[in-house]
C-alpha cells in the first residue's frame, strides 16, 4: 500500500505542484495520496543566487520541475553541464553525490534530485574556501603602492 505525503503550508506559502503555482490564504496541510513532482516555496532558488555551479545545476533541476513547457530545454542544459562539473570537482563525495544526481533526473526523480544537490552545498563551500585560499582575489593597489 502506498503511503500518503503531508504538506503544511503557511498563510500566503507557495507550493509548486506538478507544474502548477498554488497559494493558500491560511494555514493548511495537503494530503497528496498519489505520486507528484513538487517543489515548496522556500527550496525556490532565484536566478540571481545561482552563483555556485551546484547552485546553477540546482536552477536548472528546478525548471524541469515548475516549468514543465521548459523542462525538455533545461534537462539539455543539465546534461552539457554535468559531464563538465564532473571534470571540475575533484572532491570525491561531490562527485559521487552528482553522478546519483545524473542517475535520479534520468529516472525523473527530480525533486529527489533537488535534495541531493541543496546536501552537497556545505562540501562545495569548502572546496570553493579552498580554492580561493589558493587564488585569491586580485586586490586593488590603493594609491602610492
Amino acid at each position: 500500500m502506498k503511503s500518503t505525503l503531508k504538506i503544511s503550508l503557511k498563510p500566503n506559502e507557495k507550493i509548486y505542484l506538478n507544474g502548477a503555482v498554488i497559494r493558500v490564504d491560511r494555514k493548511v496541510t495537503l494530503e497528496v495520496l498519489n505520486d507528484v513532482q513538487f517543489l515548496l516555496e522556500g527550496h525556490v532558488l532565484q536566478p540571481e543566487d545561482a552563483s555556485t555551479p551546484l547552485r546553477q545545476l540546482y536552477f536548472m533541476i528546478q525548471i524541469m520541475l515548475m516549468n514543465p513547457t521548459g523542462a525538455a530545454e533545461a534537462r539539455a542544459l543539465f546534461r552539457q553541464s554535468l559531464p563538465r562539473m564532473l571534470e571540475t570537482f575533484k572532491d570525491p563525495e561531490i562527485r559521487t553525490g552528482l553522478i546519483e544526481v545524473e542517475r535520479m533526473v534520468g529516472a525523473d526523480r527530480v525533486y529527489e534530485a533537488l535534495k541531493a544537490v541543496r546536501a552537497l552545498y556545505r562540501l562545495e563551500e569548502k572546496v570553493l574556501a579552498a580554492d580561493s585560499a589558493v587564488y585569491p582575489e586580485p586586490r586593488a593597489l590603493a594609491v602610492g603602492e
